[in-house]
């Protein structure tokens, strides 16, 4: 699930970013409001975490043009705690929720899955797609038969990526897109190896490959 920062503080942003790749997002940072604006509009995020304190141009003017231009993309602001005005006006700018400034990513990454879960009708911290479960928490992997099976992060990352659009074509650079930082080389073909290290986990009748145009996760019985 990738993930957009825009927060201007380098050693929090630089914290939380790494806090947050082991939650297994894909998160891309931001240092201004220009910057984050433009990130925004340009790559598809599944939620943005957005400081309303931003140089260059302020969180809440960056969120009103997003949402001016129609990006739907779930926004959770940052604030400070006691800034109740802050807040009433995020949410009418079109926040989708906010955590106030200090606190813990335990809460952040929390209101993070609820926000997400609400994007996709869900109401519990786990996908399922036939026989097969993915719990979100503990980043496994559960059988019909009540099995479980620890993931890397990359596989976890990948995995829900598939999870969340169930028998849809996702080709190499939409999978790199929402598995990986901007930072990432998209030439790689780690992608090629995790799918096949996903195969040997899952099944290998799992994943389809369509050949030039990219993977789906199908029902056994359907590969």
């Amino acid at each position: 699930m990738r993930l957009l920062l825009a927060e201007d503080d380098a050693q929090l942003a630089e914290r939380l970013g790494q806090q947050l790749v082991a939650l297994g997002y894909a998160v891309d940072r931001a240092a201004d409001g220009v910057e984050a604006e433009y990130m925004g509009l340009n790559t598809d995020y599944d939620v943005i975490v957005l400081d309303l304190g931003l140089p260059r141009r302020p969180g809440l003017e960056v969120l009103a043009n997003w949402r001016a231009a129609g990006l739907s993309t779930p926004v959770l602001i940052l604030t400070a705690r006691d800034a109740w005005r802050e807040r009433v006006a995020g949410f009418k700018a079109g926040a989708d929720d906010y955590v106030g400034k200090p606190f813990h990513v335990e809460e952040l990454a929390a209101r993070l899955q609820a926000i997400v879960r609400r994007m996709r009708g869900g109401g519990a911290s786990r996908l399922s797609h036939g026989n097969l479960t993915l719990d979100e928490d503990r980043q496994e992997v559960i059988f019909a038969g009540g099995a479980t099976l620890a993931l890397t992060g990359t596989e976890f990352r990948l995995l829900r990526c598939f999870m969340l659009n169930p028998g849809k074509l996702l080709s190499k650079t939409t999978l790199i897109e929402h598995v990986y930082d901007q930072d990432f080389d998209r030439d790689s073909n780690l992608i090629e190896v995790y799918v096949r290290r996903l195969r040997e986990k899952i099944g290998s009748q799992r994943i389809e490959t369509r050949r030039g145009q990219g993977y789906r996760l199908v029902e056994p019985d359907d590969a």
